[in-house]
């Protein structure tokens, strides 16, 4: 499939595999804001993927935006998690820099 050859899914792959390990150490009362965390990263990934596989570039770029958004909001329930003294700064910083820089990356794939 041709998202397999983007670089910025294969960088919200990589947050989405440190997920399990994260949501492990998270205290029990805390499913709310995992379930969010959760399906906000699905839905970035899935929304490349499907936007990549568009032949209409306002499909696509709709798609994108899609997926944007839901990298910001991936971001925001870590910082969020962060603020909550649940998660350490090194994997808030490491996991934020990835989606930043796969946020850069979609944004600049847009026609």
């Amino acid at each position: 499939m041709n998202h397999h050859r983007l670089k910025c899914y294969g960088r919200l792959l990589e947050v989405a595999k440190k997920v399990p390990s994260l949501i492990d150490t998270l205290p029990r009362g805390e499913g709310y804001i995992i379930d969010q965390f959760k399906r906000a990263l699905a839905s970035a990934i899935l929304n490349l993927a499907e936007g990549n596989g568009r032949t209409s570039p306002k499909e696509r770029n709709r798609f994108f935006d899609i997926s944007l958004g839901s990298i910001s909001e991936t971001i925001a329930c870590i910082e969020i998690l962060e603020s909550f003294n649940l998660v350490s700064a090194d994997l808030v910083s490491e996991l934020c820099s990835n989606l930043k820089i796969a946020y850069v990356m979609i944004r600049n794939l847009k026609i």
